[in-house]
């Protein structure tokens, strides 16, 4: 199993009768799995099988799911206001009386504005409704599947370049490594120099300078966090290649790279180790940023 993305968008297409529908489900980026449903009036009852479908599919994401319907003419259904209708019949014969005109003919009273009324959808019973939502319910996993699929695609590309920017960071830290072992003999080098220029060189015993130097090197000891900065990297291959959803595990572990380059920056007191470790950070930042796409 590859990695996966939380990003993706999908569309399915479906309908029953004279009634046609579509969904849109789009996916970003979320702490937890949280699916947002928008339905038109009359759809409510689909929401629990929704989630349901949700949760069988997707560990990590903020997933909005949209229903749109095309209702054809022929699907649209006409209603009597007999609340209406009573108030034009009472008017009419009212009107009848005083005048002495003939009363108003039905096709008439059924003109009048609200006394008939065109409702969007002929009313349903119950088994036509779990039917219409069953058929719903199918054309959504089939999105799901879509989005599901798409991003699995995304998670693919996120995957390579992941691993391009662990190599480059296992780069630096490499580098890093063979800069620090030549560091005690930089700062007896450099200690020597400037003893030198201020002394005579005979005034500094041999083993004193050697002190000096040992003790200056511990401070500037960056073995422990190289150390722990390559476990980091054989760590980020293996969550890399276990194919499970690691996306909170690699955050984590990016926020323990950044400590980790964190304290060797500090530590430096040579001008090529601090580049060296200027680089690291950047890539770091760089793979926490995509790490936070995955699933």
């Amino acid at each position: 199993m590859a990695l996966v993305s939380m990003t993706g968008f999908a569309e399915a297409a479906g309908g029953r009768e004279a009634l046609r529908w579509r969904w849109e489900a789009k996916s970003v980026n979320g702490r937890g799995l949280d699916l947002r449903l928008r339905t038109p009036p009359g759809f409510d009852s689909v929401e629990p099988a929704a989630r349901t479908l949700a949760t069988e599919r997707f560990k990590r994401g903020s997933i909005q799911a949209s229903l749109t319907l095309d209702t054809e003419a022929g699907v649209r259904g006409l209603r009597i206001d007999a609340v209406a209708l009573a108030a034009a019949v009472k008017i009419a014969k009212e009107i009848a009386a005083e005048t002495g005109l003939p009363p108003a003919r039905v096709d008439g009273l059924l003109g009048l504005k609200g006394v008939i009324v065109q409702e969007d959808t002929l009313p349903l019973d119950a088994r036509e409704r779990g039917m219409r939502d069953a058929a719903v319910l199918e054309t959504l996993a089939i999105a799901l599947d879509a989005l599901s699929a798409a991003r699995a695609t995304e998670g693919a590309k996120l995957g390579k370049l992941l691993g391009n920017l662990i190599d480059e960071i296992a780069g630096h830290v490499e580098s890093a490594s063979k800069i620090a072992a030549t560091q005690p003999q930089i700062f007896r080098e450099r200690l020597a120099a400037q003893l030198n220029e201020l002394l005579a060189p005979s005034a500094v015993p041999e083993d004193r300078l050697a002190q000096e130097v040992a003790m200056l090197a511990a401070r500037a000891d960056v073995r422990e966090e190289l150390d722990r900065l390559t476990a980091h990297v054989h760590e980020a291959r293996l969550l890399l290649s276990s194919g499970d959803a690691v996306g909170r595990k690699l955050d984590f572990l990016a926020q323990e790279f950044n400590r980790e380059a964190n304290t060797l920056c500090s530590k430096s007191s040579d001008i090529a180790l601090t580049r060296v470790g200027l680089a690291l950070k950047a890539a770091i930042d760089q793979f926490r940023e995509q790490s936070m796409n995955i699933e």
